[in-house]
């Protein structure tokens, strides 16, 4: 016989739940949750009070556990946001979706549980696929033939307050959930297609906060390089690198180098991701002309010491942001370029004026993100010659041993859980500054850098430690570290 339980609404609403023979009471706990909880279980219980977060903590460990257990598990998700003024149908009170709300709560549940940055939703001919992105790979979820994809994505598009009669136009939204005390910020785009509509959900864990430098993959030099960077009274400091290697996050913790007490910091983002305590963030509106340029100039009359603008798009913001910097801030952003070297390039073909990068760049980040090999199942073994040809070029030492995925249970059998950052950190000096002024080639400018460690080569030590595989670094990086 299963243990008593209550509704998931019931508990959440009233701050009640029980656990074996524990009744847990949250600080609302209302005194009808406390006669039905006795009603429910039968027997005599045990009190226990808890604070708003562990009463969040606890539903979220009970009902998501018995979810596990359950084909038709209690839904632990539930909308911050309730319904927009005017709506005239909500799938929430319609008895036939009931099934479809339960698969579009589970469907969020995994991925949040799986720390998925994405979570696909795409229909075919033949049905639903349902797929999500995990250190930065996709994985299968489902592939259905009985699933009413159009009933799914009318749901989602209730929850994010889309208009689910349009199906010919793409159309962009947002979902506000919580999980067992974690703000879970879901950005939704649906772009039509010829079997319907496809859905893609980018997931942002808001109770994340600021990372740590150490925690980013930084080697002790790098580390003390950025910093060094962060600690300097004006100029940009740019993070570079292709979508997902984790550009965003670099530039969040970089904030932390900040001194909030003694400065005052500043962001226009697109999105804002984390909510960072102390710092004034604001969000990119295209719609109303609110864009990274115009947000930039309206920042500068707030008096800042400290700018960031999530991304340099376009010349305006580039020449904005220069002129910040000229001007006496510290201005961090990020920029897609594939090197170091080449965000100077990039620079210019946004139409900067080569003396306004001399005279404001301080330092470029190009990083990526590689996967960490699982240790429950990581497998060591000699390089072989070809292996360890691949360190030499590098100016490496050969490592004795180097490791493999293999894959077990601990990591869904992937061989890798969760990933670190590999970086090329470039400060720039009077060799490198003389060399922008004069327009130099990119060519040119790695010549002016001199001999310094690439991406490969950080990559590579990252595999001397066994952090990461060589099948791994060549996935991400290629075979030159471009």
């Amino acid at each position: 016989m299963s243990a008593p339980r209550l509704p998931f609404a019931f508990a959440r609403d009233n701050q009640v739940a029980l656990d074996g023979a524990v009744v847990l009471i949250g600080p609302d706990a209302t005194m009808n949750g406390l006669r039905e909880a006795r009603r429910a279980a039968g027997m005599p219980l045990t009190p226990e009070t808890l604070n708003a977060d562990a009463f969040q903590a606890a539903l979220a460990r009970l009902y998501d556990a018995a979810g596990e257990r359950d084909s038709s598990p209690e839904v632990a998700f539930d909308l911050e946001e309730t319904a927009r003024v005017g709506s005239t149908r909500d799938l929430l009170d319609d008895p036939e979706d009931a099934p479809v709300i339960k698969l579009v709560n589970q469907l969020l549940r995994q991925a949040v549980r799986a720390q998925a940055s994405d979570l696909h939703l795409e229909p075919h001919e033949d049905g639903l696929r349902a797929r999500m992105r995990v250190d930065g790979t996709m994985q299968s979820v489902f592939d259905r033939r009985d699933v009413p994809a159009r009933r799914v994505v009318s749901r989602l598009k209730v929850m994010s307050g889309l208009d689910i009669a349009e199906t010919r136009l793409p159309q962009d939204g947002r979902i506000a959930l919580r999980l067992g005390g974690r703000a879970i910020d879901v950005r939704l785009s649906t772009l039509p297609g010829h079997h319907g509509e496809r859905v893609v959900m980018r997931l942002l864990d808001r109770s994340a906060g600021l990372m740590a430098l150490d925690r980013l993959g930084l080697s002790e030099a790098d580390a003390e390089r950025l910093n060094r960077l962060a600690g300097l009274p004006n100029g940009i400091i740019l993070s570079t690198g292709p979508t997902g290697s984790g550009k965003t996050t670099t530039l969040y913790s970089l904030l932390r180098l900040a001194d909030r007490h003694e400065r005052t910091i500043l962001t226009v983002e697109d999105p804002v991701e984390y909510d960072l305590a102390g710092i004034s963030q604001t969000q990119v509106n295209p719609e109303i002309g609110l864009s990274f340029a115009r947000g930039l100039r309206s920042i500068l009359r707030q008096d800042p010491d400290v700018i960031l603008v999530g991304e340099i798009r376009d010349g305006e913001t580039a020449q904005v942001a220069s002129e910040a910097a000229l001007t006496g801030h510290l201005v961090f952003s990020s920029l897609h370029a594939n090197t170091a070297l080449g965000a100077i390039v990039r620079l210019r073909e946004l139409g900067v004026e080569g003396y306004l990068i001399a005279a404001t760049l301080r330092g470029v980040v190009a990083q990526r993100l590689v996967r960490r090999l699982c240790t429950s199942c990581a497998k060591f073994a000699a390089p072989s010659p070809q292996e360890a040809a691949q360190f030499t070029a590098q100016a490496l030492p050969v490592p004795a041993q180097i490791a493999t995925a293999h894959g077990c249970e601990a990591c869904d059998s992937t061989g890798f859980a969760g990933r670190i950052g590999v970086f090329d950190i470039l400060e720039i000096d009077e060799a490198l500054k003389h060399a922008i002024d004069t327009d130099a080639s990119e060519v040119e400018l790695r010549r002016a850098a001199g001999e310094r460690p690439s991406l490969m080569a950080s990559a590579l030590s990252r595999a001397a430690l066994g952090e990461t595989s060589l099948a791994e670094i060549r996935r991400v990086l290629g075979e030159t570290g471009t």
